[in-house]
């Protein structure tokens, strides 16, 4: 048994925010390992941006902005904070985490528990940045106009993120996925080209779900093209509860993360790249734990990947050794960058 192993299983007899928050003082406390196997056949430059390698921390570690340069020393080629609504809100009612161990997965209904634009921007304010740093924007649970929640977002954040992602498509809010579709996905989206035309050059990105129909995912791609959006982070966490092993919480409501995501979530990303004809980055989140997962989802369209889940299972050295294995194997592709392998399955 590894090391880390012998840990998580100490650490999974708490409940999992609880474990969380101990992760997250390890982290301020300087506990993590340090940055191993960087390449230079994993750098890539998009948007403008210098990624030194194409792994991200999804949204949903660092909700609040408390240690992004410890994520990124660790190993991570960028990183994002959030979910951050505009007034600090508690979330849903407890217990809202729930571990799918033999799955490999998590359901959350955690509900944008965070401290608010203000306080996060606060704080990320007073940072010299490490790397490159995003942040995910969301709409408070009680918004009357949730479309002027990720306006109020964009010009909050926008001189301090190196980009933001409108998330749209969490399940934990009421009526929040109502916004990928329909005139609602049209009125957001022209409302963030018109902020993108007061000289706010940020990238955005949309945020996902990966039950849209392919009716819906190619109405958003276009419109998203259209309006002049960077790209599109897919997928968020699903409602589905397909082929399970745990079926002790199958019911919870919240959307479910891990390894039974990686199929639905690659196949609404090789969607949307063949829809988008490769005109706009895509960013491959769901499911990721090895270096094929990795390369699969390049090969099926994406430009950079996220991880999380996969995080919490196998500990802090996953991303460094997915640096190493996946050096290795672009090198057994013959390949000289990433930007060779991007979409060669969705062609």
């Amino acid at each position: 048994m590894s090391f880390y192993k012998k840990i998580r299983n100490i650490a999974f007899l708490a409940e999992p925010e609880k474990a969380h928050k101990l992760a997250l003082s390890a982290l301020k406390l300087g506990i993590y390992p340090p940055s191993q196997y960087d390449s230079k056949l994993l750098e890539q430059e998009i948007f403008d941006i210098k990624f030194k390698n194409p792994i991200g921390l999804a949204a949903g570690f660092d909700k609040n902005g408390e240690v992004p340069n410890e994520i990124l020393e660790s190993g991570f080629g960028f990183t994002e904070i959030g979910t951050v609504t505009p007034k600090r809100q508690v979330g849903n009612k407890q217990p809202r985490v729930f571990r799918l161990e033999e799955d490999l997965a998590i359901i959350n209904r955690l509900g944008f528990n965070n401290d608010g634009m203000e306080t996060v921007y606060s704080r990320l304010s007073k940072i010299k940045k490490k790397g490159i740093i995003g942040i995910n924007i969301g709409a408070n649970w009680d918004s009357k106009d949730k479309i002027n929640d990720y306006v109020k977002g964009i010009h909050k954040f926008y001189e301090i993120a190196d980009y933001l992602t409108i998330n749209i498509s969490s399940p934990n809010t009421p009526g929040l996925r109502d916004l990928q579709t329909g005139n609602n996905i049209n009125e957001l989206l022209k409302s963030i080209s018109h902020s993108k035309k007061e000289k706010i050059n940020t990238p955005i990105f949309i945020k996902l779900a990966p039950q849209l129909t392919k009716k819906e995912l190619t109405y958003v791609v276009n419109k998203s093209i259209e309006n002049n959006i960077d790209g599109l982070i897919l997928t968020n966490t699903t409602t589905e509860r397909n082929n399970l092993k745990n079926l002790r919480y199958k019911d919870e409501n919240g959307g479910l993360s891990g390894q039974p995501l990686m199929t639905p979530s690659t196949k609404t990303l090789k969607d949307a790249y063949i829809i988008s004809e490769g005109k706009i980055p895509l960013i491959g989140v769901g499911g990721i734990s090895t270096a094929d997962d990795i390369i699969k989802k390049i090969k099926c369209g994406a430009s950079l990947i996220q991880l999380y889940t996969s995080l919490v299972y196998q500990g802090p050295n996953l991303v460094s050794d997915l640096k190493k294995d996946l050096t290795e194997k672009l090198k057994k592709e013959g390949v000289q960058s990433i930007d060779q392998l991007i979409g060669l399955e969705a062609k």
